[in-house]
């Protein structure tokens, strides 16, 4: 299970950096000004990103046919293009860019997000079929941190710097480090095929520990009082350890596994010194170690077929029968008028500060973005623990039971003997 676990923290770190769009309200008062634009010509640009993600059915449809890498590949390269070519405008590398073709590219780089969040999906699902909704709601979760992450180290990179500077710094992380991330990744981001599928209970609950400590440090550290008197540098490297954490988990999975593997050598090894010996007293003592033997490959095919049986309960449904479900309905109307309106604020947050008086909007688009961190993780945080007290409430039913009948006829043999 190392290898799965990997793969798992390898998303963690992808949803991390791929919350591109959502540090626009960092920057957009400034975008507005260098690219002469009106309010209404910015608000399309902020929902032209979002508009982005209406093609990303693409992405499925590419996963189908290629490699995950090169599908991860393809999603950065995307946002290098949507974000690099705008930044090449505002130093001056390009001549001239048109409204629409500005449009144009924030689609383009609204759609990459798309690109990364498939490869993501499906390799959480994939490598852990029985907590694929955990899996999944876990690292989705990391990309509420994205704005946080980019605010950090724009902060760090360029401190007291102009807003301008900020703006075109933003543009260049947006476009090159998703870029990085996925290079480093994609070695170890993929469906791995392996004989240990099974539940996870300790693992998720460190996971889960490291998170919740990650998003008090980013919710902490978002305050203005305590950014300011905090140095942006070691705010970062501290940020960058919590989000290397979840390592800890796969390395001490391997740890285990070499463990149990060498344990299993010097099993086997006594088992064959001892069949030797056998051989040489008598055939009985072989015959019922061919007998043992064929037990225990019987409980092994039958643990095989469990697993099999377990995993293909859940099969993927088709784009029609999706449309005819009731819970893809729900699902559209509540991401419709409930996630859209906060787009809608967090889009406008920077000229809502600005319109205020505030100055530092990056502390607001910080602090946004550790409290949407946490909201995303807390669904599949009480999805697992709900899950966990379900499955035992059989268990606290029989015993509360069969505790009643214990007292009981316990209490009828003291009476007896009385």
């Amino acid at each position: 299970m190392a290898r799965q676990w990997l793969s798992l923290v390898g998303t963690i770190l992808l949803q991390s950096i791929n919350g591109t769009n959502s540090n626009f309200p960092a920057y957009s008062s400034q975008l507005k000004r260098l690219l002469s634009l009106s309010q209404l010509q910015l608000n399309n640009l902020a929902f032209a990103s979002d508009a982005g993600k209406l093609f990303g059915f693409f992405s499925g449809l590419a996963a189908n046919y290629l490699p995950l890498w090169l599908v991860l590949m393809i999603g950065s390269l995307l946002g290098l293009v949507g974000y690099g070519v705008q930044y090449l405008f505002l130093v001056n590398q390009i001549s001239s860019l048109s409204y629409l073709q500005v449009f144009f590219l924030t689609v383009l780089a609204g759609n990459s997000i798309c690109w990364i969040n498939t490869v993501c999906y499906i390799v959480a699902i994939q490598n852990f079929p029985f907590d694929r909704r955990v899996a999944v709601g876990l690292s989705t979760g990391y990309i509420g941190l994205s704005a946080k992450i980019y605010t950090e180290i724009v902060g760090a990179v360029s401190p007291s710097s102009s807003p301008v500077k900020e703006a075109k710094t933003y543009l260049l992380l947006n476009s090159i480090l998703p870029l990085i991330v996925c290079i480093l990744t994609a070695p170890v981001v993929r469906c791995i095929s392996s004989g240990k599928s099974r539940k996870i209970e300790v693992g998720f609950v460190i996971m889960f520990v490291i998170t919740i400590a990650t998003g008090i440090y980013a919710m902490t550290t978002s305050f203005s009082s305590v950014s300011a008197a905090l140095p942006p540098l070691p705010v970062v490297i501290v940020m960058c350890g919590f989000l290397l954490a979840p390592l800890a988990v796969p390395f001490a999975e391997k740890m285990m596994e070499r463990q149990q593997k060498k344990c299993l050598i010097r099993r086997e090894k006594r088992v064959y010194d001892v069949s030797i010996v056998e051989v040489g007293g008598g055939g009985d003592s072989l015959n019922e170690g061919r007998k043992g033997g064929g037990i225990e490959e019987l409980g092994r095919a039958a643990a095989v077929v469990e697993v099999e049986v377990e995993v293909a309960e859940e099969e993927e449904i088709g784009a029609k029968e999706m449309v005819t479900r009731l819970d893809f309905w729900l699902y559209f109307f509540v991401y419709l008028f409930g996630a859209t309106l906060g787009l809608v604020y967090l889009n406008n947050l920077g000229q809502i500060a600005e319109s205020r008086g505030y100055s530092r909007t990056s502390s607001l688009v910080s602090l946004s973005s550790s409290f949407g961190f946490f909201g995303r993780l807390l669904p599949s945080l009480f999805s697992y623990v709900f899950s966990r007290l379900i499955s035992f409430l059989p268990l606290i039913f029989f015993l509360h039971k069969n505790g009643k009948l214990f007292m009981k006829s316990t209490h009828e043999i003291i009476h007896k003997l009385k």
